[in-house]
């Protein structure tokens, strides 16, 4: 349930290499308000620490992109952080390949919901409601989550047990890259987060 991190720094590649070609196509990026020009720029503090909200969306985006990145806030901020699978078709295909952190992926929305329940099993106040970076171009998304909640209840250790709750409080920064098709969901997601931050925040190391 918990992935591996050396799989996790090709996350920071995959979102590299779309903003940069972002950048290079002249798109801007929702990284501070304004109209995505160099003199606009604001560098921000780690999302983690607090203070961080998400921006407005930038001009400039097609209404295709802008869809898709107004259906991956309402996958965060509401279906996700309130378990609300019901809706989870809105954003995911049925047939949905999803790939985690140590290079497995699962495929069909239905093992998906299962995966991301048990999620909620040792964090249930679990959610993400800030997007600090959101980036699209064409099909593709890109898009900085911060996943926040408490372990505060077993964990499955994937051998029969459990690893017993340590009441601390995680914050931290993960990545979604998605490929969307013509219906408006996503065929295709890619899941990127540090799991020595995710361990270390839950007190496991």
């Amino acid at each position: 349930m918990i992935m591996s991190i050396r799989p996790a720094l090709a996350g920071s590649l995959a979102l590299g290499v779309l903003a940069l070609g972002a950048v290079q196509s002249g798109l801007p990026l929702t990284t501070a308000p304004g109209n995505g020009t160099p003199s606009d720029w604001v560098p921000m503090p780690d999302p983690a620490d607090g203070g961080v909200i998400s921006p407005p969306f930038p001009a400039g985006l097609t209404a295709e992109e802008r869809a898709h990145l107004e259906t991956f806030d309402a996958l965060d901020f509401d279906v996700f952080s309130n378990q609300d699978w019901a809706r989870l078709a809105e954003s995911h295909a049925q047939n949905i390949r999803v790939h985690f952190p140590d290079g497995h992926y699962t495929d069909g929305i239905e093992r998906h919901i299962a995966d991301m329940s048990a999620w909620f099993d040792f964090a249930p106040d679990m959610n993400i409601k800030v997007h600090p970076l959101r980036i699209a171009q064409g099909n593709l998304t890109a898009v900085m989550g911060l996943l926040k909640g408490t372990f505060s209840r077993p964990m499955a250790d994937g051998k029969g047990g459990t690893i017993a709750p340590t009441g601390q409080a995680f914050a931290v920064n993960m990545c979604t890259v998605g490929i969307w098709n013509r219906q408006g969901t996503m065929d295709e997601e890619f899941l990127f987060w540090d799991n020595r931050t995710f361990y270390g925040e839950m007190g496991l190391s």
